[in-house]
């Protein structure tokens, strides 16, 4: 079955302040991306849940997106903050989650998303609706990275590609298809999103630079943004050492498949293929 729903998974934000204290670094897009996460769910009358449980400051982050929703003329807005698992089978928190339109996760860490409410009611009601509704699931930095099955939950080294180095751990398995990770160029993180294809070589790679995001519906995708998107594709690997190393030893992976796609290209799931805009309107 084809799914109606629409994901918004977006790279984060660089930072803003010059305090070192998470309050003045907070894990927020631009207006353009915010713009369009509005009119894919329907415009300023949409019903947009914003759910802060990712941040360790979540009443701070949520007034920051009621904020700037509300700038761009959004009037039905809702936070909800949601600290214990509990809270997700709450059924006020249920009634609202089934007449929202979008849901908007943000940044922090994708573990606690996945902690508190990964497998409740919550978590089964935004499941639905996203496959049998035009429902927006959107989400920054942990926000998107949540959004797969074999999701990233850490670790990494800059200046290696080791085995081990990457934690994973099962995410909210919107979009199985993909492994998701955030802030890619900035913080150097092309070994951990290779060692997590390397394990998973059947599912694509996307690794997502700041204030760029992608529009995913159905088995396409389209980047926005002004950074960079970029897309491994190990299916077709022909030498992958993961599975005879040792934890901590050098891995080597040869003819990993890789793109890199900026703002209006798109990119087919199913068929693997490109079409580098402004070439088309259409996928191949």
């Amino acid at each position: 079955m084809k799914v109606k729903g629409i994901l918004i998974p977006i790279g984060g934000n660089e930072d803003k302040g010059i305090e070192i204290s998470e309050i003045y670094h907070l894990e927020f897009i631009l207006d353009g991306i915010l713009s369009r996460v509005v009119k894919e769910s329907g415009g300023t009358n949409a019903s947009i849940i914003i759910i802060p449980t990712a941040s360790s400051i979540p009443a701070e982050v949520g007034e920051n997106y009621l904020a700037a929703f509300s700038k761009l003329g959004c009037t039905n807005l809702h936070v909800m903050d949601i600290r214990e698992r509990e809270q997700s089978d709450d059924p006020a928190n249920l009634e609202l989650m089934k007449k929202a339109d979008c849901v908007m996760f943000s940044g922090g860490d994708q573990s606690n998303i996945t902690k508190k409410i990964g497998g409740t009611k919550l978590h089964k009601i935004m499941s639905e609706k996203y496959t049998n509704e035009p429902f927006v699931i959107a989400g920054t930095s942990a926000g998107a990275m949540c959004m797969s099955k074999e999701m990233i939950t850490g670790g990494g080294i800059k200046e290696a590609f080791t085995k081990g180095a990457t934690r994973m751990g099962e995410g909210m398995s919107f979009i199985p298809e993909l492994i998701i990770d955030s802030h890619f160029i900035r913080r150097g993180r092309f070994g951990r999103l290779a060692e997590a294809v390397a394990k998973f070589p059947k599912i694509i790679g996307i690794g997502l630079a700041e204030d760029t995001g992608l529009i995913i519906k159905g088995n396409k995708f389209e980047v926005i943004g002004s950074g960079m998107v970029i897309v491994f594709n190990a299916r077709k690997a022909k030498h992958n050492n993961r599975k005879v190393i040792k934890e901590g030893d050098a891995m080597s992976l040869t003819n990993l498949k890789t793109h890199i796609l900026a703002n209006g290209d798109r990119f087919n799931i199913e068929k693997k293929s490109i079409l580098v805009s402004p070439l088309s309107a259409d996928l191949v």
